[in-house]
């Protein structure tokens, strides 16, 4: 019989160093003020799936980055997405009480204590990528990626067109829409930031974007189905809410079977973009899968 593949350990070292490098990052949670810098930590460390910092790392990876390298902006963007979920969870929001399998910050702490934590996230992400070591150009380029990945033109903008379509009839245009800014604009930046430390080419960047835009709409549908078929415990979060707060979603507006059926499209678009690089983006075309088939 033939042997079994070897599974890929680089993953779990990104994990690993992304996580380091989160903690060394972070204000020291004795320092005062210590209950916002607790709040920090509670909601940054031990948890989730890294995918966007795993993103930064696939593909600065595949185009001659080392780790080291990249370990600053994998920590950036995962700081910027801390800081939403945080921000995402207040009762103003979507007004959640469980988070990575904890209690989400404003439930463990207070509101205001969790506005701040989100605020300080958010500023020590661009702290740290302006200390990224790359080349002054290259930082510049990182750090405005980033910013408008989070900005009006990016998640936020899509967190607003998903409150304004909470409750109404949108068409399936308008909810990718929406979800290419609330979800697909921090992914793709992930995969962007990785190209700009790796210095590629403008043709390699454009075939990058296109699995990206691939992966961010797969993310959100693949999310949108576990919110259904999903449970609390293994979600790490409220299982449910969508429907019931009578969201905007794609199982809502396309049905089940359809959603599944789109998701195997977007899973050949992902490969067919990566196609001409071969072997070097394997792991990328592997957190293209995790995306369609994780169960949390």
């Amino acid at each position: 019989m033939p042997e079994p593949p070897v599974p890929d350990a680089r993953p779990a070292r990104w994990r690993a160093r992304v996580e380091a490098t989160l903690l060394a990052a972070l204000p020291a949670a004795e320092a005062p003020p210590r209950h916002l810098h607790a709040a920090m930590h509670h909601a940054t460390l031990d948890g989730g799936k890294r995918m966007r910092p795993l993103l930064v790392y696939a593909t600065g990876g595949a185009f001659g980055c080392d780790d080291a390298a990249l370990d600053h902006a994998a920590a950036a963007v995962e700081l910027v997405h801390a800081y939403s979920l945080v921000h995402d969870d207040l009762p103003a929001m979507d007004d959640d009480e469980l988070r990575r399998g904890k209690p989400t910050v404003h439930v463990a702490f207070d509101e205001a204590t969790a506005i701040l934590a989100g605020d300080a996230l958010q500023s020590l992400a661009f702290e740290l990528l302006a200390r990224a070591p790359q080349p002054a150009q290259a930082r510049v380029a990182m750090l405005r990626e980033l910013a408008s990945a989070a900005g009006a033109r990016g998640m936020c903008g899509g967190q607003a067109l998903d409150i304004e379509a909470t409750g109404q009839r949108i068409d399936i245009d308008e909810l990718q829409r929406l979800h290419a800014l609330k979800t697909g604009a921090l992914l793709r930046a992930s995969v962007r930031l990785g190209a700009l430390a790796a210095g590629v080419e403008a043709g390699t960047a454009a075939g990058l974007d296109r699995f990206a835009d691939a992966l961010g709409l797969a993310f959100q549908i693949r999310d949108d189905l576990l919110d259904i078929e999903g449970d609390s415990a293994t979600l790490g979060k409220t299982a449910g809410k969508d429907v019931a707060q009578d969201k905007a979603t794609f199982p809502a507006l396309l049905g089940i079977e359809a959603s599944r059926a789109r998701l195997r499209e977007l899973q050949a678009s992902m490969q067919e973009a990566l196609a001409p690089y071969g072997s070097r983006t394997d792991a990328l075309a592997a957190l293209g899968r995790e995306a369609i088939q994780r169960d949390r």
